[in-house]
């Protein structure tokens, strides 16, 4: 069996011509084995890992001594001068922020100590490669954080039928969560959507109670987010004439109205 050597760079790409350049080979001549395809994590604020390729060496393979590292260097760092590289004395109580170490390489992101701030951060980049002269705000409460959003094109973030904004908000919820043991309700608001969704969806909620209390079967409002069937639930739990449920599995179920004179009859 031939020999075999690893080597790790940004992309898969990256790594075939880092083999090439130390094994002294040309690219079309490599076989090698895709190990990692890499990542670039949340939008380069975390969980970024390299590509890793396993290059099979010929019998006869005349290639060069090798350098100890096989692993693309940081092309950031690469021309800093020795004396303006950080110092490992430096003081940690200088910055406010906490720096995640990849054992294999260089430190990969630096996030803040608030978890909140950290989502900022993240729907901050995502702003700026979706709309322009977008701006954020931010508003805490005891219900959770509330990130709204204002500026120009900014209603592209909205998608059909709000899908582009659940997707957003998905993101950042998991991003504030991710290192926080008490759960915090992320909600992010664009050019007030939500308060047209909400009044929308009352209505709607109402119309629909009063079509299964008059028809005397439930009627299904189909699948709805977790914040779209909260805001049913609340609409209609003191109607008195109808009940809701919502069925399946997953972020996605599907909410349904049941006239209270069916609830019993085990709809």
């Amino acid at each position: 069996m031939s020999a075999s050597l690893e080597f790790k760079a940004k992309n898969v790409e990256k790594a075939v011509e880092l083999a090439s350049s130390e094994l002294n080979m040309p690219k079309k001549d490599l076989k090698y084995e895709v190990l990692s395809y890499g990542s670039s994590g949340i939008f380069g604020l975390s969980g970024a890992k390299k590509a890793k390729i396993r290059v099979q060496l010929p019998a006869d393979s005349q290639a060069r001594e090798l350098k100890p590292d096989r692993t693309e260097p940081d092309p950031d760092s690469a021309n800093i001068p020795e004396e303006s590289k950080p110092s490992d004395s430096i003081d940690p109580a200088a910055d406010d922020t906490v720096t995640e170490v990849n054992p294999e390489g260089p430190a990969l992101y630096s996030f803040p100590d608030d978890p909140t701030e950290t989502g900022r951060l993240v729907l901050q980049r995502i702003v700026e490669h979706i709309a322009t002269d977008a701006k954020i705000t931010m508003e805490k409460n005891s219900d959770g954080v509330f990130f709204k959003i204002n500026g120009k094109n900014a209603g592209i973030l909205i998608g059909k039928r709000g899908q582009t904004l659940n997707a957003i908000q998905s993101i950042v919820e998991k991003v504030v969560n991710k290192r926080n043991q008490n759960r915090i309700r992320v909600w992010v608001d664009i050019e007030g959507y939500l308060d047209a969704r909400r009044e929308n969806l009352e209505n709607k909620a109402m119309r629909l109670a009063e079509k299964a209390k008059c028809l005397g079967k439930p009627i299904s409002l189909g699948q709805m987010n977790a914040y779209d069937r909260r805001i049913v639930h609340l609409a209609l739990q003191d109607f008195s004439d109808v009940q809701t449920r919502s069925r399946g599995e997953g972020p996605l179920r599907t909410l349904v109205i049941f006239p209270s004179k069916r609830r019993s009859s085990g709809s």
